[in-house]
């Protein structure tokens, strides 16, 4: 029997002229915890025509963390970070009192078939922490804990789970995983970890 009481379906919504499965908010469930969006982008085959290109914005009040399984973003920011996030990799941008970012296919990728596929997570800050200096963390696959359980391969993206700790700088207490099984198998976080 399950306790789920509340499955979202991913919408589609368009960020620049690239579209994303929106999970977050949704009419019912505005936040999960500290969550605002869950930007779900791909798995998309883009053409040599094609680019993701999501122009200078600012954000304020919050943390971001970018996550590709396939594809390569350059992310550039206020503070003068210019940081290309493959994949396995995460950017942990917080804005805290104003960063102004933009993120976009690179210039070398520009001009030829390429894939796309990750996530982008907003997450709200502390009360406390709204108005904190804007910061800029890029952690590099190699970086982030991993282990296998079994069948189980999984990855400590953020946060602190299982008695390991990301070197992702997150705000509040949270965790999130990456869990890849070969067989096709219903995982009990409890029973396996």
């Amino acid at each position: 029997m399950s306790n789920i009481s509340l499955v979202i379906e991913e919408r589609a919504v368009s960020i620049g002229k690239f579209m994303v499965g929106r999970l977050l908010p949704f009419r019912q469930k505005r936040m999960v915890g500290p969550f605002i969006y869950i930007d779900h982008m791909g798995p998309v085959k883009m053409s040599e025509r094609e680019n993701f290109d999501v122009l200078p914005h600012p954000h304020i009040g919050l943390s971001t963390l970018t996550f590709l399984f396939e594809g390569s973003i350059m992310h550039r920011d206020s503070l003068g970070n210019e940081v290309e996030i493959q994949p396995g990799a995460v950017n942990w941008m917080t804005a805290g009192k104003g960063i102004v970012h933009s993120e976009r296919t690179p210039e070398y990728l520009r001009h030829s078939d390429k894939h796309m596929h990750g996530l982008q997570i907003w997450v709200a800050l502390p009360k406390e922490l709204e108005q904190m200096k804007p910061e800029f963390f890029h952690i590099g696959k190699e970086q982030i804990p991993a282990w296998k359980e079994g069948d189980l391969d999984i990855k400590l993206v953020a946060g602190e789970a299982f008695g390991r700790k990301s070197a992702v700088p997150v705000y509040s207490k949270l965790f999130m995983l990456e869990i890849k099984s070969s067989p096709k198998q219903t995982v009990n976080l409890g029973n396996h970890l």
